[in-house]
């Protein structure tokens, strides 16, 4: 069918119709297999694909297909069929020709994935607006042009790690060619590995930029390509926007690009695994004292855990093997990476009970009062524990950054009884909790706001190391924790390794839980009650309705927002929105924070102090949102200010999301 289809593509493929009875298209667009060539122990694969290389250029003499009245799709039709060599995508876009499916290859080809906050990330299929073996070419030929005008090292050299979805593995073999093709040395892992050990690799090896393939918590028909710079931080704007330039001017792949087969017996290629996750343990098993580890070995703490069908389970194993606990009770439905998520349909331990199902029950079975989930590749953690209702307290993220604030600000002071907090920070994204910034008051140590997202953090986090600081904590209310700057980004490894020695520590010393522990943070710092969930939306056109609606609230007028909800019951007193770049609370009605044009951002300050923000995500189709309300240490009135919080946000959220008009679906009830 495909060879009949392509035919009828107004003289396209002359050559090929010439000789048609002998020659098989799909087998003709195949990629190099790696494997295929491992197996063969020679060059003969190789040979073989550079002739079918050779019949490719013998067909480019024909530039462009004349197939609809839309140039610009019969042009990008014509890009994917002469640069596409994955048989499987080829096939979807010859299929949807075949069907005369022009919207749907209009989404696909006539808009790109933008290299941004992630790097990429989306679903797996054809298209330039989606995750393929063409977009992974294209992003490494321009990623590595990028860095060749940046870096003017003799050697340069680049780590790649994958996590264990669909074609990751692929995806980071196909990246490491490109970069081997450039003289380039490549640390390529042999094996899944958890994020956190791309970005501690780059500053380990000394690599100008680490890539780890991975979709973290997406559903399984996503992947993603995440980008770390020399620093070990993600990247910032600058230089997404210098890539993304990179990427468009080295669209078409070099012949060198697909051919796998140079990964085989590359002096330029090595396994980092040796060298990097035992030195990662051994950073990890540093930020205990001698006396915690002495406790962690003589507790006999019983602990679940769930990767969540990921790659954490061998790496958390390493972990508590160092730090001296005893070995965690795993899931063991999930504790193997699976890229169809067979018993994890939302891989998402921020989901709760929803995605930590499977996790109670197997709790249960063994009287296990704590559970440890990370995601699947391992930078996040939730974390579950058993209260006196004899039900599981899932904690939220900004719950845990209370505790692990408190955790690590503890660890400092017995590591360094001689340290100056006031040499000392802790980070925190502007929509997470300001618990840090309580702490900070009464202790003495300096806090900082960022944006979301964790590249603000790490880069704020090496900008305060310049000055001479020791940045202690840094969190993100969606379960991201950042434990010192060995690895500057989150970690959900050695966030569960801290977790489990902080829950020993309560239980063995204090005879406390996490949730006692917690109530006494209030108790000290003041009480902060906050609500974080979202709303799904996948029209880009409602989200655009919704956000251009709160900027001309007064009767359509430019730059008016919401003074009030619930018919004026609270009011609002300021107002600042990093998409425009105002803020009402300044002299000069400009925010301090970053403006950030791509990404939806209002926050709204009210009079009694709640703080609420309304964002897009810029990975999954959600319309999110924040509340936050705190009270003084003197304050006991915990249950009318969490009342008042749950009232306001309800209202801000049907006031001004509109679900109900735009038929927003609620996040899944657990």
């Amino acid at each position: 069918m495909c060879i009949n289809l392509l035919l009828k593509w107004t003289g396209v493929l002359k050559i090929i119709n010439a000789s048609r009875k002998s020659l098989n298209l799909l087998e003709f667009l195949k990629p190099c297999n790696i494997a295929t060539c491992h197996a063969a122990r020679s060059l003969q694969s190789c040979s073989n694909h550079e002739g079918k290389a050779a019949q490719r250029s013998e067909l480019a003499a024909k530039k462009y297909l004349d197939l609809t009245p839309d140039k610009e799709l019969n042009q990008q039709l014509t890009n994917w069929i002469y640069w596409d060599r994955n048989p499987q995508t080829m096939q979807q876009i010859v299929d949807a020709v075949d069907c005369e499916a022009w919207d749907w290859l209009r989404s696909r080809l006539c808009q790109r994935m933008q290299f941004g906050t992630a790097g990429l990330r989306g679903e797996m299929r054809a298209g330039f607006d989606s995750m393929n073996d063409l977009v992974v070419l294209q992003t490494s030929q321009g990623l590595c042009a990028y860095i060749k005008q940046q870096c003017e090292q003799n050697e340069r050299s680049v780590v790649i790690g994958y996590d264990g979805r669909h074609h990751s593995k692929r995806f980071a073999e196909l990246a490491a060619t490109v970069f081997l093709s450039n003289q380039f040395r490549v640390h390529l892992f042999g094996r899944t590995v958890a994020t956190p050990f791309i970005p501690f690799a780059v500053k380990k090896l000394n690599c100008l930029a680490g890539v780890m393939v991975t979709a973290s918590h997406n559903p399984k028909q996503y992947n993603g390509f995440k980008l770390y710079w020399t620093n070990g931080a993600q990247i910032v704007a600058s230089d997404e926007q210098l890539i993304e330039q990179n990427i468009m001017q080295h669209l078409e792949p070099q012949e060198s690009s697909w051919q796998l087969c140079s990964l085989i017996g590359n002096d330029l290629l090595s396994d980092p695994y040796e060298q990097v996750v035992p030195a990662y343990i051994a950073a990890l098993q540093d930020e205990f004292t001698c006396p915690m580890l002495q406790l962690n070995h003589e507790s006999h703490t019983k602990i679940v855990y769930t990767a969540m069908q990921g790659v954490g389970y061998p790496y958390i194993k390493l972990a508590f093997m160092a730090i001296q606990l005893q070995p965690v009770i795993p899931v063991e439905q999930q504790v193997q990476p699976d890229p169809v998520f067979s018993t994890t349909p939302l891989p998402n331990p921020e989901e709760g009970k929803v995605a930590l199902n499977l996790a109670i029950q197997t709790a249960t079975e063994h009287e296990s009062n704590l559970i440890l989930a990370n995601d699947p590749d391992a930078d996040r953690l939730a974390v579950a524990e058993l209260n006196e209702q004899g039900k599981f307290h899932i904690f939220t993220g900004n719950e845990l950054g209370a505790l692990l604030g408190w955790w690590v600000l503890q660890s400092f002071k017995q590591r360094m009884p001689n340290g100056k907090l006031s040499n000392c920070s802790m980070l925190a994204s502007t929509v997470s909790s300001k618990i840090l910034k309580s702490m900070a008051a009464v202790e003495g140590f300096s806090f900082h706001e960022t944006l979301t997202g964790f590249k603000w953090m790490a880069n704020m986090a090496i900008e305060l190391q310049r000055q001479g600081r020791t940045v202690l904590f840094g969190f993100e209310e969606a379960i991201g924790f950042m434990i010192g700057t060995k690895v500057l980004d989150k970690d959900g490894i050695s966030a569960a390794a801290h977790v489990a020695s902080m829950y020993t520590y309560l239980h063995e010393k204090k005879y406390m839980s996490l949730q006692e522990q917690l109530h006494e943070i209030y108790d000290t710092y003041g009480y902060h009650a906050s609500i974080g969930s979202y709303l799904l939306c996948k029209d880009q056109q409602i989200i655009c309705k919704i956000f251009t609606r709160l900027r001309s609230f007064d009767a359509g007028q430019q730059a008016t927002y919401p003074k009030s909800i619930l018919n004026g019951e609270y009011k609002i007193s300021q107002v600042r929105d990093l998409t425009t770049g105002y803020d009402s609370s300044t002299p000069n009605k400009k925010p301090v924070l970053p403006v950030t044009p791509s990404t939806q951002m209002i926050t709204f300050t009210f009079e009694n102090g709640l703080v609420a923000t309304l964002r897009t995500s810029g990975t999954e189709p959600k319309l999110k949102y924040y509340a936050e309300i705190c009270g003084k240490p003197e304050y006991k009135k915990w249950s009318e200010l969490k009342s008042t919080l749950k009232r306001m946000t309800a209202a801000i959220v049907d006031e001004f999301y509109e679900p109900k008009r735009y038929g927003l679906e609620p996040k899944p009830v657990e």
